[in-house]
């Protein structure tokens, strides 16, 4: 199946594969959820069943849990790992800085209480998810059930107040009834368009009554591995300053992406 994957797949699969390179025999990986984290994990099962990598995966969403399953990574809760070694995991938006914004699939809280609890995370990303200032992709903000009409309009209240360019927030819709979380909560998206202060934006968003965690990674990311269609890799280390450019060869596997649905 030479040529089948898009532009954007082969993105988001040298990104994978690169990223896999940190992980260790023996390590504990918080595995990410979304579209480019599933080429992750499937890269790493690939890596268990034909070169006998040991690892024990953490999954931060049903989905992801469901397909390390699959493809045969070993997978324990949080609780049982205590503290993990790495997480890799793909984001929504990052800055220059790495900060992120995250939860577009709907799993931010368990991916923030996952990335925080491991020594270093790991995004990765395609090109497009790079930005100058945060706040083009709608930021996600998960909410209690109850109440959150009031939840809703306490944060539009708040949001006049920060420096932002937009102040629509929206719940998050799966057809005709609210999107549920693996937790049983909802998600608001807020539609700032921009956000100058995002660490302000963090930290007062999760001062209003109802809001259970919001979308964006402050501080958190360490490494960010970014993917090319042309099947070039970058790596950006924030801790170490560097940045390294490689390139990914690679022959496509009817096993790696016979689930592409997923």
């Amino acid at each position: 199946m030479a040529g089948e994957l898009s532009p954007i797949d082969t993105a988001k699969f040298v990104a994978a594969k690169r990223a896999v390179e940190f992980v260790e025999d023996g390590m504990k990986v918080g595995l990410g959820t979304g579209s480019t984290a599933a080429w992750m994990v499937r890269c790493l099962g690939e890596l268990v069943r034909e070169e006998g990598l040991r690892i024990t995966g953490v999954p931060t969403s049903t989905r992801t849990a469901e397909l390390a399953t699959k493809v045969g990574v070993q997978t324990i809760t949080l609780d049982e790992a205590k503290w993990l070694d790495l997480t890799i995991d793909g984001a929504d938006e990052f800055d220059p800085d790495l900060n992120l914004i995250k939860g577009g699939g709907g799993a931010l809280l368990q991916e923030k209480i996952v990335a925080t609890a491991s020594d270093r995370m790991i995004v990765i990303s395609d090109a497009t998810k790079k930005v100058d200032q945060l706040g083009a992709f709608p930021l996600p903000v998960e909410v209690i059930p109850f109440g959150w009409q009031t939840t809703k309009a306490l944060m539009e209240e708040t949001l006049a107040g920060l420096d932002v360019m937009g102040d629509r927030v929206t719940l998050r819709m799966n057809g005709d009834a609210a999107y549920v979380t693996d937790e049983g909560n909802h998600i608001l998206d807020l539609h700032l368009h921009r956000m100058t202060n995002p660490r302000q934006v963090a930290l007062v968003l999760n001062q209003i009554p109802g809001v259970v965690e919001n979308g964006l990674f402050i501080d958190i990311c360490d490494v960010v591995v970014i993917g090319h269609g042309d099947g070039r890799v970058e790596v950006n280390d924030i801790n170490s300053g560097t940045r390294e450019e490689d390139r990914i060869e690679f022959v496509e596997s009817e096993n790696m992406f016979s689930d592409l649905s997923e």
